[in-house]
């Protein structure tokens, strides 16, 4: 019996397992790049379809567009992959901001901005003790939480706009002012802070933590997580955020009041998950909630460019985070 050397081998057939293997690496693929593929598509369509939206001023005014709900998505991330969520991100930021105002016209502005942020880690540290010690669901606390928050700015203000002091308003509005590359001092800001707590969950041992509480609860307990903490700690962070966000709003307005921002935590939950971050936490990236925040902010930069009715956009936004759910549990089905 003789064996044709010609013939070529047929390739081994691929088992089961491998094949599962090959599609839940695919799944992961997509969900981590698919949203800058939607952000290039959208790139593209707005540079073909306007003659300004490629424009300095313009780039420079989007990324200023984008600094607050980015540092509000970058905060809701945090939450999100430790498995909470934190409906008190815009109320903090009325409270951060206006306690910021009251210390400044005693002092001076610079203490007034450190104060805001210490206001800011303050109310997510007490919002976390919240959540951990009530054992309360965490959507449900901190929405009690910011009402409870939205009040005391109510109270703290008589329902009135407080502003700083005369003296003070050229200085308070630093936020606004052109600096690095000509962008305004709140994109250099946003950019640091994002990057900063980007590497914090990236690369650290908190961040592998924060990670694994929101992966698998139970299983970071028997190993040994001091799960409150991680749970206190992303609070306290998406609390800085807020109040960062607060600033740059109370700069821009030269100004600061209860309603600030009313619903923003909502934008900021939808930027994380549109940006593909799991919405039953462990999975997702600092860097995809904000590329989310870019993307809305994007479509309502091309709505006013376009000329288009904003009723249009809330029905996309909305279409876009039902996709994003939809395209999550249909990925963790098929990486089973």
């Amino acid at each position: 019996m003789t064996v044709d050397a010609a013939t070529p081998a047929e390739p081994p057939a691929q088992s089961p397992a491998a094949a599962g293997s090959t599609g839940s690496r695919r799944a992961v693929r997509f969900r981590d790049y698919g949203i800058l593929v939607a952000l290039i598509a959208i790139v593209i369509a707005l540079s073909l379809s306007t003659d300004t939206f490629l424009t300095r001023s313009n780039m420079i005014n989007l990324l200023d567009q984008c600094t607050v709900v980015g540092l509000l998505a970058a905060g809701a991330t945090v939450c999100i992959l430790s498995g909470v969520f934190d409906l008190t991100a815009s109320a903090t930021l009325a409270v951060s901001a206006i306690v910021g105002v009251e210390i400044m016209r005693v002092t001076n502005v610079p203490v007034g901005f450190g104060a805001a942020v210490v206001a800011g880690a303050l109310l997510g540290f007490v919002t976390g003790m919240i959540v951990v010690r009530s054992g309360i669901n965490s959507f449900i606390a901190t929405l009690a939480t910011s009402i409870i928050y939205r009040g005391v700015a109510v109270v703290v203000t008589a329902g009135a706009i407080v502003y700083p002091l005369g003296s003070q308003t050229e200085n308070f509005g630093a936020l606004t002012w052109p600096s690095l590359f000509g962008l305004t001092s709140a994109t250099v800001m946003f950019v640091i802070v994002v990057v900063a707590i980007g590497l914090l969950i990236s690369t650290t041992t908190f961040g592998r933590r924060v990670y694994a509480v929101g992966g698998n609860l139970e299983a970071a307990q028997l190993s040994g997580i001091r799960v409150g903490s991680i749970h206190v700690a992303a609070y306290v962070i998406s609390g800085v955020c807020s109040a960062l966000a607060g600033l740059i709003l109370a700069s821009r307005a030269g100004s600061a009041q209860s309603t600030m921002a009313t619903g923003a935590e909502l934008t900021a939950i939808a930027a994380a998950v549109i940006g593909g971050t799991s919405i039953l936490g462990g999975e997702g990236a600092i860097w995809r909630g904000v590329v989310g925040a870019f993307l809305l902010t994007l479509i309502g930069n091309g709505f006013n460019l376009l000329g288009w009715d904003t009723i249009y956009q809330q029905v996309l936004q909305g279409c876009l985070i039902l996709f994003a759910v939809t395209t999550d549990r249909w990925l963790r089905r098929r990486s089973r």
